[in-house]
């Protein structure tokens, strides 16, 4: 199949969706964007509030699509999905998710052989889990947006309480994208230096790093988003624009993707995040950290988590 190198499909014209094609034309990583959704009316609303801004942003064609405009696309990124209702479980939420990716996921196959597939529709880790099971598709090709927001969400607060530049900040979370989530606190560092060493050397040294309170408040940050506003949107928008970014220009960054692990730390037969390099093709490793061993027994929990919901769907 022939794949057109910067051409992105998104299903799902909601508001991460949409969302996310804006932060996508402003980064000028694409030269073609399809928007899919069922919701007609919503969908020829939003490319047309997107197409307005074209003379503002390096060139690129957004436009309204369906299944069959998938074809060539070099990803393919699924933000489709229902919202959780008020005292709605968690499984259920899921396997109402399921029943609509049962219908996006064939369709995305029908029209695009070897499709590269992004999923940021939540619950993400057991969706990516399904949407691989669906796809059947090698693993490598199918990745969830995971923990790169959380973990952009660990960096940002780590770099307030210190009073450093984001970028500067080395952190991940690892896990479900979700209550099970884990810091790595071990490996989390300054400009190479280590949070332990920067503590004894930084002006808050009396109370440098107030680990239970900063974690707490990057797991239960969607919460807070939620109940202020409704939905988050942005800052996932931005994650999955640095996602797509880096598959399409070959980077071989490293992000904390959601993707099948298949042995590392004992874990099998599960999507969860870890860092790994990203190219053109997909995941094309995932990095065995060196976690102490609370770290190691919390991902496992994580996987654990993970495992024993999914069973419920009857995969």
């Amino acid at each position: 199949m022939r794949i057109t190198k910067d051409k992105i499909t998104v299903i799902g014209a909601g508001l991460v969706g949409s969302t996310s094609v804006y932060a996508m034309m402003n980064a000028g990583i694409a030269s073609e964007i399809v928007l899919i959704d069922v919701n007609q009316k919503r969908l020829s609303g939003e490319v047309m509030d997107l197409n307005h801004g074209s003379s503002f942003v390096p060139q690129v064609r957004v436009r309204a699509g369906d299944y069959p405009d998938c074809a060539d696309s070099s990803i393919v990124v699924i933000t489709a999905g229902v919202s959780q209702k008020p005292g709605e479980s968690r499984l259920d939420l899921l396997k109402r998710n399921v029943e609509v990716f049962r219908s996006i996921v064939p369709n995305i196959m029908r029209h695009n052989d070897f499709p590269l597939i992004l999923v940021v529709t939540n619950p993400v880790d057991l969706l990516t889990l399904v949407t691989l099971k669906l796809s059947e598709l090698p693993p490598h090709r199918v990745i969830g947006s995971g923990t790169v927001l959380d973990s952009s969400r660990f960096r940002y607060l780590l770099s307030e309480h210190f009073n450093v530049s984001a970028q500067n900040v080395h952190a991940y979370i690892v896990g479900e994208h979700g209550d099970s989530e884990v810091p790595t606190w071990s490996l989390t560092n300054i400009a190479g230096i280590s949070i332990e060493d920067y503590c004894r050397t930084c002006e808050k040294s009396e109370n440098c790093v107030e680990r239970e309170r900063i974690f707490n408040e990057v797991k239960n940050s969607a919460y807070v988003i939620i109940e202020g506003k409704g939905a988050t949107y942005y800052a996932v928008g931005l994650a999955v624009r640095r996602i797509c970014e880096v598959i399409l220009r070959n980077e071989h960054a490293i992000l904390p993707v959601s993707s099948l692990i298949d042995g590392l730390y004992g874990i099998k037969d599960v999507a969860l995040s870890l860092p790994a390099i990203l190219d053109s093709q997909g995941v094309q490793k995932v990095l065995e950290l060196p976690l102490t061993p609370e770290e190691i027994a919390g991902l496992r929990a994580s996987a654990n988590t993970l495992k024993s919901v999914f069973r419920e769907l009857g995969f």
